[in-house]
């Protein structure tokens, strides 16, 4: 579940005695934040699940003894206590469904995003049997302290971990400040390397994020770029205008579920103009197919038995019925169709043949940039008739 958000502010404390009235007009008063409606829901929707209510307040302040970016002060909820009688860990771990991991960043959330996925990866061996189930929680476009002074203190009460990208240097150590004020695990994905690249090149970062007004050509070329080979793509979809697959970069073949219209379009994303075009048995294939450069045309294949299942759900997704149904399902009509195109394949030795059966799009997609890039650049390549 990704939600990007703001979060809600606890309730005010009581009024003071009126005899304290004297005393309380010389504190420095707490600063409240506005959230909208959408953003209160969604926070008061996490607090009744996980039935919880923390609703103290203290002052987040420095080591130094001053508060956060400047003279301002925020509400924080009191750190949650672990192990406690009052503190069960469903009341830690927000609905109760798993641990939360909040990424917050300036831009997008890509870098976040894709750093926590590519961990979490790390831990399949008990998420797919939920045995340590996580809630992943994109807060993105966060600009501004007080969004972020809002972020912490729900992760505060969640008792979830925080990683964010911040380009902004004192955003960057505010979020670091609060985290460690309130005992928030957290971890800062950009700064370090950031750091360190520019002790390398021997000059200090912008500080701004990338795509911040004030950044030079925000839309450059590569944007662009990937842009045209988007459109390109979704356009030479399913073998349609096969007479533009000389302008494509990578051109798909496969039979019908193979996983080429997926790959054509994550291929397309990182500005690669991707082609695809169905092998059907009987079918004739275009013949531009057969007079572009054929290193630039790939070959996917697929276990009989995974491609059977896949086009059952898709019949049953379509409402395929009586006779297209039993063919395009049917166990023997699978084989026959992979036989048909493995004829293909073997009389073009070229392209290269790659099993998917059991691989995600990304590792697929490695599989076809490294030989892409290896024939562009002429570099020593294993036997082209071998299947990756």
């Amino acid at each position: 579940m990704i939600c990007s958000s703001s979060l809600v502010m606890s309730s005010s404390p009581s009024p003071p005695a009126s005899s304290e009235a004297s005393d309380e007009l010389t504190q420095p008063q707490v600063r409240k934040f506005k959230t909208s409606p959408q953003l209160n829901r969604w926070s008061r929707a996490r607090s009744i699940r996980s039935g919880r209510k923390l609703d103290r307040s203290v002052e987040l302040r420095t080591n130094s003894g001053s508060p956060v970016r400047g003279e301002e002060e925020f509400e924080l909820p009191t750190s949650p206590k672990r192990g406690s009688g009052s503190g069960s860990e469903s009341e830690t771990e927000g609905n109760g469904g798993g641990k939360s991991i909040f990424m917050v960043s300036d831009g997008t959330g890509w870098t976040a995003e894709h750093a926590v996925n590519a961990a979490l990866g790390q831990f399949d061996y008990c998420l797919v049997d939920r045995v340590c189930p996580v809630n992943t929680h994109l807060f993105s476009g966060i600009d501004d302290v007080e969004q972020l002074m809002e972020i912490i203190k729900q992760a505060a009460k969640e008792g979830a971990m925080v990683v964010y990208t911040l380009a902004d240097p004192s955003m960057s150590e505010s979020a670091r400040q609060a985290c460690k004020h309130w005992g928030v695990a957290s971890t800062d994905v950009l700064g370090p390397i950031t750091e360190a690249i520019g002790g390398h090149l021997g000059v200090s970062p912008s500080g701004l994020p990338r795509w911040a007004p004030g950044r030079e050509k925000a839309l450059s070329e590569e944007y662009f770029r990937r842009i045209e080979a988007i459109e390109f793509t979704i356009k030479q979809d399913d073998g349609a205008l096969p007479r533009n697959l000389h302008l494509a970069d990578i051109i798909l073949t496969g039979v019908s579920r193979s996983g080429k219209t997926p790959l054509s379009i994550y291929l397309a994303q990182k500005g690669y103009k991707v082609a695809n075009v169905p092998i059907v048995m009987n079918v004739d294939l275009p013949k531009t197919l057969f007079e572009v450069n054929p290193e630039k045309v790939f070959a996917l294949t697929i276990n009989p038995v995974v491609l059977q299942s896949i086009r059952r759900a898709r019949a049953k997704t379509l409402s395929f019925n009586g006779e297209i149904k039993t063919n395009y399902c049917d166990m023997d009509y699978v084989k026959q169709d992979l036989e048909f195109a493995g004829k293909i394949f073997a009389q073009n030795p070229v392209w290269p043949v790659i099993e998917v059966t059991a691989k995600a799009i990304e590792e697929t997609a490695v599989i076809v940039l490294r030989l892409y890039h290896d024939r562009k650049n002429r570099c020593s390549m294993p036997r082209i008739s071998k299947r990756y």
